[in-house]
């Protein structure tokens, strides 16, 4: 199978389990109109689907560093749909969380294993970046899916379907297992097994987890709370909701990509906090702009969050090369999934003033991103050459820079 090809299936694989971290913030509107949820009440849903996720892919990460766990691919994206698909079954509140918290423990088990895996597929260097930007964005393509599902399935018959959205793990399931046996066979041929070398830098891996923390809670708050802000703001229902909701998503697909191929040319570091900055102003866009420009500044929000989305899983695999599948739980799964641990504070402040008060806040949080960028150095790793705006003007060319390229505009 070629490297294409693997990447292709991992990606719609990906694909099909974001689809469930999308889905709990597309369900939202239809817990509240379906079952009188409050603002608190459905912020504890998303609580319920980030908790156990955010403390459990750590640990996922690390058993992957020990032992490669190939088969949670398919075994965590059934978990990821069986989750969703019993939540609305149930119908009382503890029972919503429970299952939408098997949910999150799933989705949990499969990102630190497969962004292992795609790495391991993908390779390193511009290779690597791009790569790791489409194996991305099909997780991006699954959140932007996800509130079409949702409405499809349980806007036209309530809560009582929603066992048919475990069709998409069905599939994702089954797709990851050609890229699985692939694997097998390459490793068995000894072929691109060949471990990762090079020095933990701990502390820039400690910034950059803090920048992806804060990344996570700007976009989880808006994930939230969007689709009905949006409603307040424009009117026209749940259907004004989960049009700023795709958007939102949507948006992130292009943002991923275009970080791919920005990075080659800028370094990862210098895109990234370029793109938390257009962020920054969008969201403030997103609070004050009024009419339909809010959805221009919902993409913009989106891209600005998404630009340095895959950048962040290979800068921390490169800050953390003997602890691939740690650094991957981390950047691409606890950092994310944490910033639901947010979402009760705001939904509290939201019920005590109003909506648009309690997603004031928001604006900061990219701007704290900013700065912890500004502070990180590009790796260099071994046998690569760092992007040519990266690297310190004048440097000798025959030696490469001890602390990686400089942070441009610093």
């Amino acid at each position: 199978m070629s490297q294409n090809a693997s990447i292709a299936l991992l990606s719609v694989g990906h694909s099909c389990v974001d689809v469930y971290q999308g889905a709990v913030a597309a369900l939202v509107p239809f817990l509240v109109a379906e079952r009188g949820y409050g603002y608190a009440a459905v912020s504890g849903v998303v609580l319920a689907a980030s908790l156990l996720s955010s403390v459990a892919q750590p640990l996922f990460g690390a058993l992957t560093d020990r032992w490669p766990l190939p088969w949670l691919l398919p075994v965590s994206t059934l978990l990821g749909g069986a989750g969703i698909a019993l939540s609305g079954v149930g119908g009382s509140y503890g029972l919503t969380l429970a299952w939408v918290a098997l949910s999150g423990v799933g989705v949990a088990a499969y990102h630190p294993e497969s962004a292992r895996v795609a790495r391991a597929v993908a390779g390193s260097g511009g290779s690597g970046h791009r790569g790791m930007a489409w194996f991305s964005l099909g997780g991006n393509l699954g959140f932007a899916a996800a509130p079409l599902l949702v409405a499809a399935v349980v806007g036209l018959g309530g809560l009582r379907l929603t066992p048919l959205l475990a069709l998409p793990a069905l599939a994702g399931a089954a797709l990851c297992l050609p890229v699985l046996r692939e694997l097998a066979r390459r490793r068995a041929a000894g072929a691109g097994t060949a471990p990762r070398t090079g020095q933990d830098d701990r502390t820039s891996f400690v910034k950059l987890s803090l920048a992806v923390v804060c990344r996570s809670i700007v976009f989880t708050g808006l994930s939230t709370f969007l689709s009905l802000y949006a409603a307040q703001r424009l009117g026209g229902g749940t259907a004004a909701g989960t049009a700023a909701l795709v958007v939102l998503y949507a948006g992130g697909a292009v943002g991923s990509l275009l970080g791919g191929a920005l990075a080659e040319r800028w370094g990862r570091v210098a895109v990234a906090r370029s793109s938390y900055l257009v962020a920054a102003v969008a969201v403030a866009g997103v609070l004050v702009v009024p009419g339909p420009g809010l959805y221009v500044c919902v993409a913009l929000t989106s891209a600005g969050l998404y630009v340095p989305f895959s950048l962040q899983v290979t800068l921390g695999q490169d800050y953390l090369p003997s602890r691939i599948g740690t650094a991957s739980g981390i950047t691409l799964g606890l950092t994310v999934s944490v910033g639901g641990l947010a979402s009760p504070v705001i939904g509290s402040l939201a019920d005590a003033t109003s909506l648009r008060t309690a997603l004031v806040p928001l604006v900061a949080m990219p701007l704290l991103s900013w700065a912890l960028f500004r502070t990180l150095p590009e790796p260099v790793v071994p046998g690569e050459e760092p992007p040519a705006a990266a690297v310190v003007p004048g440097a000798p060319k025959e030696e490469p820079p001890t602390e990686g390229a400089v942070n441009a505009g610093t």
